[in-house]
């Protein structure tokens, strides 16, 4: 344990902020940013869609803190359910033992979930659901007599999470690299970026299934009897939120079934109302074997997530002295299980879904309208989940270089933005793009105050390229 420094701070310093510089390692941050003279923005409080610094000033969430925030921020509700039930039973694991919240938890996911997936794995977070995930298809085939399957097809530039595992299965170069080497067995196809389609770029369903028909190659080529699983997020998030071709999500069932490979759906941000639906599987129709999810499930309040198994998927592990080899300590934790509820409850009595649904063609054409700047090459997603890519070159989509990135969206468009007033995401991890994912209780008024915004900074973005 090391003693606390005592800054020497001129009039005007903030010694939170001096603290910070000296204590808190900010996840993928470059501390090199934060130098003595700069400040370090912290967040001290919420109220709806708004977010206010330690100087005041108020800040629109645009991103629901990291696709979480659902029900906005200031809840008591949600407050009020992790304090009962903390004062009733703040901890025990669900190894071996149950605890109320965490049995009527799993049984409301699995009343929402698709199809037959009943049964609840829970988790701290998305990206040990995706990891507990892979961890199941593999001994899953193990315990059924094909312990060769093991390798998993997921998507160029997707993300599935930082465990060793789920980093394999993501499709980012960049963010593997410092890591590797890896899990072997992952394997990685084109995602469904119409945008950049490269082929069949005049007729999106044909692309879908064109995009589909490369996981079916990937199979092969790397041959069915080796291969576990296919994981695909409903909505890709990284590269800019694409969305599925019509058809896609269909194809890929077929071709899953076809090789009797698990299809995983990923919705560790598309999940709860993010796309219109408790999960986006079941408003696309389609029912995987496994449900990865987790960020909204308590609107944040809590870490939680879960991964969603089939019926058929859990059969084995019930014969026998078998057992899925696998735990958490956190995983369906009481209060983080009373949360998730108690914000369940307050999705159903405020109809978000249905407000979501009514009110995303509103979105998406307040969003349209920054199409007619220069530097608007393409606006997409579904819901309230959308990515605008920006381009040096409208009818050729040039993208930007690296450099011509790094001084766009770092340089300029990040601050910005967050100088207007506006939280939101400028990505390269794919193309460049913002991103935006508003709480879900949002409406017209919110949706105009964020293009306003967002116009007037790539105006100026525009200017000084």
């Amino acid at each position: 344990m090391t003693s606390t420094p005592q800054f020497v701070t001129e009039p005007g310093d903030d010694p939170i902020a001096n603290l910070a510089r000296r204590h808190l390692w900010m996840h993928f941050t470059r501390h090199s940013v934060y130098k003595a003279d700069e400040h370090v923005p912290i967040i001290v409080r919420g109220e709806g869609p708004y977010i206010w610094d330690d100087e005041g000033k108020r800040y629109f969430d645009g991103l629901s803190g990291l696709f979480t925030v659902m029900m906005g921020h200031g809840r008591t509700e949600l407050a009020d359910a992790a304090a009962d039930q903390a004062r009733t039973l703040a901890h025990f694991p669900i190894w071996s033992y149950a605890t109320p919240k965490a049995v009527e938890l799993a049984a409301r996911l699995a009343e929402l979930a698709p199809g037959d997936l009943n049964r609840v794995f829970f988790t701290s977070g998305g990206g040990e659901a995706v990891e507990s995930a892979w961890k199941l298809a593999k001994q899953y085939c193990r315990i059924t007599g094909k312990p060769e399957k093991y390798k998993v097809i997921s998507r160029a530039v997707a993300y599935h999470g930082t465990p060793q595992g789920a980093l394999s299965i993501t499709g980012i170069p960049a963010a593997k690299i410092p890591f590797e080497p890896l899990v072997p067995g992952t394997h990685k196809v084109p995602n469904t970026n119409f945008y950049r389609a490269p082929i069949h770029a005049d007729d999106e369903h044909a692309f879908g299934l064109w995009a589909a028909e490369q996981i079916a190659v990937a199979i092969e080529l790397e041959g069915p009897e080796s291969v576990a699983a296919v994981f695909l997020e409903p909505v890709q998030n990284s590269g800019g939120c694409f969305p599925p071709p019509p058809g896609y999500l269909q194809r890929v069932r077929e071709i899953c079934d076809t090789y009797d490979v698990l299809m995983v759906a990923d919705e560790t941000i598309t999940s709860f109302g993010r796309i219109g639906d408790y999960f986006a599987m079941n408003r696309y129709g389609v029912t995987p074997d496994v449900i990865t999810c987790a960020k909204g499930m308590t609107s944040g309040y809590v870490p939680m997530g879960a991964m969603i198994a089939s019926d058929r998927l859990f059969e084995p592990f019930a014969q026998g002295d078998n057992m899925f080899l696998h735990g958490y300590t956190w995983g369906g934790h009481p209060v983080g299980a009373a949360v998730a509820l108690a914000n369940l409850d307050l999705m159903a009595d405020e109809g978000i879904m249905a407000h979501v649904r009514e009110t995303e063609d509103g979105f998406r054409a307040t969003l349209e309208r920054l199409r007619d700047l220069p530097i608007v090459g393409d606006v997409r997603g579904a819901g309230f989940f959308y990515g605008i890519e920006l381009v040096k070159d409208k009818q050729t989509k040039l993208t930007f270089d690296d450099q011509e990135s790094e001084r766009l969206l770092r340089g300029f468009l990040s601050k910005a933005l967050f100088d207007a007033g506006l939280y939101c995401r400028a990505d390269d991890r794919g193309d460049p793009v913002i991103q935006l994912a508003p709480p879900l209780i949002c409406d017209q008024s919110h949706f105009d105050e964020v293009e306003q915004i967002l116009r007037d900074a790539l105006t100026r973005a525009w200017q000084i390229l």
